[in-house]
């Protein structure tokens, strides 16, 4: 094989070592540079308007290359100053011929280049593709993060519709609204009572369990009365009038002031003083004072004191006793459902007869020698089959989950407890509040990605550039060395087409 052949293959990272060994540039090469970066920095700021030069001075780190074009465009746009020997007047084109000269004493320029070309390959273009992927990455993120706003929004928003759907609200104006929803507490109440008719076989039969006909004494009272006051439920009988104390929900009210001091009339001597008419008070003559005729007459004639008279004949009224016609106040006005001690009662006697039924229903399904022996006087009552049993616990259930219904609770929470009404209106506007926040930091997310995305499309036109400045400068490089070596093929390995 012929020697010229044969291809001459340099690792880039290795190339100005290889330069250097091989005594194609000085050691001390780098000493040079100074010099000539200092001629290329004034020779620049005279220069011809020319488009090519203009784009060729705006891009990459001027080399020995550049250095050539320059001179060839300066050959055209310095003609006129040539002379008949051939040579230019120019002093831009005698600048620029002198760093020509100076890139090309001992090689200068070929090591500057190889150090530009590993400089490029090795950490330029690397970090310009680092920062767009970092930036689209970043893009990435702030998207999949806009999206999780979004998702965390649209979970809050469910909560607060569901919320507001148990509370019965708009939820635009919350306390108003909750104020008003309380005037539905009796409708509520009044239709829990319609339906409690439902639950007198199962009052009956727990009753005949217990041995015991005044047991769950709050639901036989419901069921038969139907939701009544306090009042009637302790004294067995209707109030003569009901004075429910108003809900107070902690609002202040600017109440008048009121003098303090007593105003006894115009001010003068005159008003102060009591006039007891003309005149002085004389005593008769006589040191005793005459009270009429003698006291023994009187005594005598004073009649004496019938006890026998009966009530009716003197005209005294006696009440009757115990609490007719009295007035219902306080808890005592408020319904048997709305009183809280006594709803609570009622829930727990609902549960207590559920607890009964279900235990029986378990007997009946499952029945062991055992249990038959201890329930079965149970069994003489009529309608103990499991389908009777089972349905006395569906009604039970059903008016348990009408009187524990979240709208009902919370009505109820806010009608007796003044403070409950401020905490239930900072749950809910608490939610609109994090949902707010939430739509700001997706509009800020969105804002990033569209920025991240912008910033990486700035930087791809340079690294665009970048590269195509270095696929050319390492072309010019292995020419270069070709022609040192009878034009054989080199090859830099390692170069800008593996990046």
């Amino acid at each position: 094989m012929d020697e010229q052949d044969i291809p001459i293959d340099i690792h880039t990272g290795k190339l100005l070592e290889w330069l250097v060994s091989r005594r194609v540039v000085g050691k001390e090469w780098h000493k040079a540079i100074p010099d000539i970066r200092n001629k290329i920095n004034n020779a620049i700021r005279d220069m011809p308007a020319h488009e090519e030069l203009v784009k060729l001075l705006s891009g990459a780190h001027i080399n020995y290359f550049h250095c050539l074009r320059i001179v060839e465009i300066l050959k055209m746009t310095e003609a006129d100053t040539k002379n008949v020997f051939g040579r230019y007047g120019s002093q831009r084109m005698k600048d620029w011929q002198d760093i020509v000269r100076s890139y090309e004493r001992d090689s200068v320029y070929l090591a500057e280049a190889a150090q530009i070309l590993v400089r490029n390959i090795t950490f330029e273009i690397p970090s310009v593709k680092k920062q767009i992927a970092k930036f689209e990455q970043l893009s990435e993120e702030a998207t999949k993060k806009s999206k999780d706003m979004v998702k965390s929004q649209n979970a809050i928003r469910a909560e607060f519709n569901a919320l507001c759907q148990q509370l019965g609200i708009k939820g635009e104006k919350i306390r108003v609204e909750l104020k008003e929803k309380l005037s539905e507490l009796p409708r509520m109440y009044g239709e829990i009572a319609e339906k409690m008719s439902a639950l007198d076989k199962a009052v009956n039969l727990y009753g005949q369990y217990c041995q015991n006909k005044n047991c769950l004494e709050i639901i036989r009272h419901v069921t038969t009365h139907g939701n009544t006051t306090v009042y009637e439920f302790l004294y067995s009988e209707a109030p003569l009038s009901v004075e429910e104390a108003p809900v107070d929900f902690g609002e202040e009210e600017s109440v008048p002031e009121v003098s303090q001091e007593i105003d006894f009339g115009d001010a003068g001597d005159a008003a102060a003083t009591i006039d007891f008419g003309e005149g002085e008070i004389t005593l008769q003559t006589g040191d005793d004072i005459d009270w009429g005729e003698a006291g023994d007459a009187a005594a005598a004639e004073a009649e004496e004191i019938n006890f026998d008279i009966s009530l009716e004949e003197s005209g005294i009224v006696v009440e009757g006793g115990g609490q007719s016609g009295g007035v219902a106040r306080g808890d005592e006005a408020l319904s048997i459902l709305d009183a809280p001690k006594y709803r609570d009662q009622f829930i727990g006697e609902l549960m207590e007869l559920e607890a009964f039924l279900k235990m029986r229903l378990y007997e009946l399904t499952t029945a062991t020698e055992s249990s038959m022996i201890s329930m079965t006087f149970l069994d003489e009552i009529a309608g103990q089959d499991t389908n009777t049993i089972q349905q006395m616990i569906v009604n039970v259930e059903v008016i348990l989950a009408n009187a524990m219904q979240p709208q009902l609770q919370y009505l109820h929470q806010v009608k007796h407890s003044p403070r409950y009404i401020d905490v239930l209106a900072a749950k809910v506007k608490q939610k609109l509040t994090a949902i707010d926040k939430l739509k700001e930091g997706e509009n800020l997310c969105k804002e990033k990605s569209v920025k991240y995305l912008q910033q990486a499309a700035d930087l791809r036109p340079d690294l665009t550039k970048a590269i195509s400045h270095t696929k050319s400068l390492q072309h010019q490089i292995e020419s270069d060395i070709s022609k040192r070596y009878k034009n054989r093929h080199v090859n830099l390995m390692g170069g800008v087409n593996t990046i």
